[in-house]
């Protein structure tokens, strides 16, 4: 049921699932297909309004989605079935579904701003043939990797840190100062080798952070660096001390 609020115009939570291969990334840009463009689109092909939603966060080109959270600001006051209907109606034809629609839990919820929490899933396929049917969903790695000893670089960067190390020169947060509450990394066997899991979870993440500590992990498990470098580049603040970015897919 809609709540009571003294917002006008109602605001619709929505929660997405995209492959994110075609699109230039999330944010919406002139001329490039985008994750924000799709849906802003397809709102305008339902409703008539051409508005700006506003986004959980903002993902690079190649990132996927499993529950990413928007919302959206509409004059009329339509139900929450005829939202997710409509959009994935217009959405068809696109790499980009609503799983869900609600109202927005009160006046003063927002996407960004009111979430809780954000987690990331990595993973790396880890044998000699090359991926087919998930060739955009992992990072072919054929050097055997460590699980151990990427788990024990990985917990250097759990907690409150300065992350200047791991993201992005481009990163527009205000300070790198992140609390990262957990990374975790599961192994499990598949045809030909073994599957990487890395999860981790935050309440919010710089720009190319995830990115850039998997790619470094991934040093650590082929042997290139010792677990405790992992540490000593965190304390470095400095990007040049950081491993290579991971590809986004």
């Amino acid at each position: 049921a809609r709540p009571d609020r003294a917002r006008l115009m109602p605001r619709y939570k929505l929660t997405l699932e995209y492959d994110g291969t075609a699109y230039n990334g999330f944010q919406a840009q002139d001329g490039q297909p985008t994750v924000q463009g799709a849906l802003e689109d397809a709102i305008a092909a339902f409703s008539g309004e051409s508005i700006r939603i506003a986004a959980a966060g903002r993902t690079d080109t190649g990132v996927h989605a499993t529950a990413q959270v928007i919302h959206a600001d509409l004059k009329r006051d339509w139900p929450v079935a005829t939202v997710l209907n409509a959009m994935n109606a217009h959405l068809v034809r696109q790499d980009v579904c609503v799983l869900l629609a609600e109202y927005a839990p009160d006046p003063d919820w927002h996407a960004r701003f009111s979430a809780t929490g954000r987690g990331y899933l990595y993973r790396i396929l880890n044998r000699r043939p090359q991926p087919v049917l998930e060739r955009d969903r992992v990072w072919h790695v054929k050097k055997t990797l460590d699980a151990e000893a990427m788990q024990a670089g990985a917990n250097h960067l759990i907690g409150l840190h300065d992350f200047t190390t791991f993201r992005s020169t481009m990163c527009q947060s205000a300070s790198p100062v992140k609390t990262l509450d957990e990374i975790a990394i599961d192994e499990m066997a598949v045809p030909g080798g073994t599957e990487y899991r890395f999860h981790l979870r935050a309440r919010s993440f710089l720009h190319n952070q995830v990115r850039s500590i998997v790619g470094t992990l991934e040093r650590v498990g082929a042997g290139a660096w010792d677990p405790a470098r992992v540490g000593a580049a965190l304390d470095a603040r400095d990007r040049a001390a950081c491993g290579p970015v991971c590809p986004p897919h």
